[in-house]
């Protein structure tokens, strides 16, 4: 996308897409190697640090450059299309970090501000073993304690849990939903190494065990005044988005260099081919556009950024699919083995599983559409 375009990240921001572009080179290079030992990619995250990106997401008023969504979008595309485990752990690194700092009281939030400048790590913990994608609507209540609320039960799929210093954490205070920030308190968490997963294998997205973990009351966000854009929902689109990224471009260069032993002709020479990675094409931009929309509307804390990320997450996890899948038929033998094609083929499912899944993401549109109250 041009510079200028109102979709594209700001001028003044560019120097830090260019700067996550050149880290993801290097993430590139042992992307397959982390897939295949499952590993935690803190060298990246580290690195990512350490470039200055994640302190330049802190808000202005509290010293940081409080960077765009649609930079934020782009360099969440790009992380993933090198190496989609660490990009799902940094959105929900960032995610919580920024969201506790925006939920949060001022004082508090100063707190988390300084902690994610200083290097601290951020998860998640709101999914549910029974809440299903339903993550926003815990089911598990935490009792009254003396300091706050005490939470025994479980939370799952904790991307980055086993390296972070602080947690987002929601559960049920008198019947009602509640988020507080939570220090990692390994006297009473513990991690259960349920991540043997098809694709994401990095991401070590575990379940964490609560044995009356105490959630401070002076860590509690207050109530919400209303709907607001996040980092998670706006990144999740971007995952995607980068797994079809890849995907297109290992099909690409197996086509092209694959020769068709009765002609010599390269692969990419065939006309069914070219159709069908014209479709994908066409349609990744589609969804790349729509995407890039919906992080303007987060710029612009509109009210539609919300259902936004709805049809933004179904088209790019659509795309995703479809290209890894389009891999596989055109690598062909090939793309069935270990390698790029095959890796695509196993992450790109990921997206339309994170909640909200593709299921409930047409379903919420399509209730929409169908409502009698719609226009």
């Amino acid at each position: 996308m041009t510079t200028g375009h109102p979709f594209a990240p700001p001028a003044h921001e560019q120097h830090w897409v260019t700067a996550a572009s050149e880290l993801a080179r290097e993430f590139a290079k042992s992307a397959a190697e982390r897939d295949r030992t499952a590993e935690l990619p803190i060298e990246n995250l580290r690195a990512l640090h350490d470039s200055g990106i994640d302190a330049a997401f802190v808000p202005v008023a509290l010293g940081g450059e409080g960077l765009s969504y649609r930079s934020y979008g782009a360099i969440v595309r790009t992380l993933s299309a090198a190496c989609p485990s660490t990009a799902c752990i940094w959105v929900m690194h960032i995610g919580a970090a920024v969201g506790l700092v925006e939920m949060s009281t001022p004082d508090t939030a100063r707190f988390w501000a300084d902690e994610l400048v200083d290097g601290a790590r951020f998860a998640n913990a709101l999914s549910e073993p029974a809440s299903g994608n339903l993550f926003l609507q815990p089911l598990q209540h935490a009792e009254p304690a003396e300091g706050g609320h005490r939470l025994s039960g479980a939370k799952r799929f904790s991307s980055g849990c086993e390296v972070a210093d602080h947690f987002l954490i929601n559960a049920l205070v008198d019947g009602q939903p509640a988020f507080f920030g939570l220090d990692l308190d390994p006297t009473t968490m513990t991690f259960v190494p349920i991540w043997d997963t098809m694709g994401l294998r990095a991401s070590r997205s575990q379940l964490i065990e609560f044995a009356g973990t105490l959630l401070p009351e002076d860590r509690r966000c207050p109530p919400s005044t209303g709907p607001r854009p996040n980092h998670i929902g706006a990144g999740l689109a971007f995952l995607s988005l980068g797994i079809a990224d890849a995907a297109l471009a290992a099909l690409t260069a197996h086509a092209r260099d694959r020769a068709i032993p009765t002609t010599g002709e390269p692969l990419a020479s065939m006309q069914w081919v070219r159709f069908a990675v014209g479709d994908i094409a066409s349609r990744l931009e589609a969804a790349a556009m729509y995407a890039q929309h919906m992080t303007w509307l987060a710029d612009q804390n509109d009210t539609g950024f919300l259902p936004a990320t709805m049809h933004a997450k179904l088209q790019a996890n659509t795309i995703a699919r479809d290209a890894a899948d389009l891999g596989v038929r055109i690598g062909g033998g090939s793309g069935y083995t270990r390698g790029d094609i095959e890796r695509a083929f196993r992450d790109a499912p990921a997206g339309w599983l994170m909640a909200y899944s593709g299921e409930i993401c047409q379903d919420t549109i399509g209730a929409s559409v169908l409502s009698p109250t719609t226009p």
